[in-house]
């Protein structure tokens, strides 16, 4: 029996709505100093509160509730090997035209799908007759949105390489391609390791790279590292990267260790989770980009509405850290098979140069923008998605791979 595939809508109960703006009602704000609006130190006061207040007194979540109800999303069930079975959130678009290239979407952490949809009618229904078209799944992670949580510990990146192989599969896609970010990129990486004959290639826009080659293990990238000089874009992104390194990684200390300490506050007060993920926003984004406040409090509403709540979301970092280390480290290293695009943006939190990312696999597409930061697909849409259609354009290196989709017309 084919595996069933369930239309759904979000349907926040009213409780869980009161229930927010109870507690933002009742929250307590630290005291103000000459340093609490400084991004310095955190997220600042003066933001904070007016956030806070606008998700208590302003904010209309049912409106859009409403407008992310207008994108196609269903469930469906899947088994993971040694967890049972899990019922997956996710959207889903399909191109009018054929021959389209399934593509599956896969955000990160403190993302959602929420991410993939400006890039979504660009994606499946190109103006531009020449230009390759994508039928687009975006599943909300296990512990993410509204998809199940996991109850069980060790649930670490093989696993969810497999939930997402196996919602594909549902889907009765036998081949896709991939595009990932943060998490997304990991994740990708591996089902491209696990699921080398379904996963035909993959583009990613972050690369988790903080090294440069070293001669044993990449001759020829060692001495193009040592002998060619970087480009004024290069030196800033590991710049970047140094910042992020020693200004910016605490949040992953405490995720990948104490999760369960952290989850107390997030689950419990939506101003810790406004604080601890508006933080990410700001900093992880390119300056050019101007966040709307009812924007960031849809972004967050996804999160303190989730069905597994917002304290499972960071339990990731600590399984990834200490469940399933050798499988996942087979993402981290060399992916042969899998072709490979690569768009690096100058305020990622990781900005390493691009030859670097030819250690990862074969890459047959890599550009580095000017502009852009962590949240590429809501930020700088077009960008990524015209870097996705050059890579399996006509003339991009992934060609033989809409071919192969076209030919099934």
């Amino acid at each position: 029996m084919a595996p069933q595939i369930t239309p759904f809508k979000i349907a926040v109960p009213e409780e869980a709505v009161r229930r927010l703006k109870e507690k933002l009602a009742a929250a307590a704000f630290t005291d103000e100093t000459q340093f609490t609006d400084s991004w310095d130190y955190g997220a600042p006061l003066t933001d904070v509160k007016r956030l806070a207040e606008r998700w208590r007194d302003g904010f209309d979540w049912r409106a859009q509730e409403a407008k992310l109800n207008q994108v196609p999303q269903f469930t469906t069930k899947v088994h993971v090997d040694g967890f049972g079975e899990l019922n997956i959130h996710f959207v889903y678009k399909k191109s009018t035209r054929k021959g389209a290239i399934p593509l599956l979407f896969c955000h990160g952490w403190p993302g959602s799908f929420y991410e993939v949809l400006k890039i979504l009618p660009l994606l499946t229904e190109p103006e531009d007759p020449d230009a390759p078209a994508f039928d687009v799944v975006a599943p909300s992670l296990p512990n993410f949105g509204f998809s199940d949580g996991v109850n069980k510990k060790g649930f670490s990146i093989s696993q969810y390489a497999e939930t997402l192989h196996k919602v594909m599969v549902n889907l009765e896609y036998d081949r896709y391609v991939t595009q990932g970010g943060d998490w997304g990129y990991i994740i990708t990486r591996l089902i491209g390791a696990q699921y080398p004959t379904h996963c035909l290639a993959s583009h990613v826009n972050f690369v988790r790279v903080t090294e440069a080659p070293k001669f044993k293990s990449s001759p020829l990238l060692y001495l193009r590292h040592a002998l060619a000089p970087y480009t004024a874009l290069e030196r800033a992104g590991r710049d970047r990267s140094a910042w992020f390194l020693n200004e910016g990684v605490g949040y992953n200390l405490e995720q990948s260790t104490r999760p369960s300490t952290l989850g107390f506050a997030l689950a419990d007060s939506p101003v810790a989770l406004l604080a601890w993920v508006y933080e990410k926003l700001h900093d992880w984004t390119d300056g050019p980009y101007a966040w709307q406040d009812d924007e960031v409090l849809t972004w967050l509403s996804i999160y303190a509405f989730s069905t597994a709540g917002p304290a499972a979301s960071v339990r990731i970092y600590y399984e990834a850290k200490h469940a399933g280390v050798e499988r996942t480290r087979r993402g981290f290293g060399y992916v042969p098979g899998v072709k490979l695009g690569v768009s690096i943006f100058p305020k990622d939190v990781l900005v390493p140069p691009l030859k670097w990312a030819e250690a990862l696999g074969p890459v047959v597409f890599s550009r580095m923008h000017d502009r852009g930061g962590h949240f590429a697909a809501h930020e700088r849409p077009e960008a990524l998605v015209a870097d996705l259609r050059e890579m399996f354009g006509k003339k991009g290196g992934a060609s033989d791979v809409s071919k192969i989709f076209r030919a099934k017309l």
